[in-house]
C-alpha cells in the first residue's frame, strides 16, 4: 500500500511519502528542495552516479515509522546535503528545516 500525506514541521509544509512492502516500510519526507529516507537510500550513488543533479538528501537507518525517522540521527548525506549545512548525526527534522529555498 502506498500512502502520501503532507506533514506540517514547524511551521513548514512537507510530504510524506510511505510505502508497506513485505518485511519492511519504504519512507520519505520531501519537498522541493529534498528529502530525508529510510535505510532505502544509497547515498554513494547520489554522490557518485548522480552528483551532476546535485541531490539534497540524508539517510536514517534502523526506523521503522516516520516520527522515528523525524527523530533518528541521519546516519549519511549527500554532498549537496552538507553544502547546506546538513550533516550526518543531525536529526531528520533538523534537516528538513534546512531544505527550506
Amino acid at each position: 500500500m502506498l500512502s502520501m500525506e503532507p506533514v506540517n514541521i514547524d511551521g513548514v509544509g512537507f510530504q510524506v511519502v510511505t510505502m508497506k512492502l513485505p518485511k519492511t516500510n519504504f519512507m520519505a519526507v520531501t519537498n522541493d528542495v529534498g528529502y530525508i529516507m529510510c535505510g532505502a537510500l544509497d547515498v554513494q550513488l547520489l554522490n557518485e552516479k548522480l552528483a551532476d543533479r546535485e541531490i539534497v538528501a540524508g539517510r536514517a537507518v534502523g526506523v521503522r515509522t516516520v516520527d522515528q525517522l523525524l527523530e533518528a540521527p541521519l546516519e549519511s548525506v549527500t554532498i549537496a546535503a552538507e553544502a547546506r549545512g546538513i550533516h550526518a548525526g543531525m536529526s531528520g527534522r533538523e534537516a528538513l528545516l534546512r531544505m527550506q529555498e
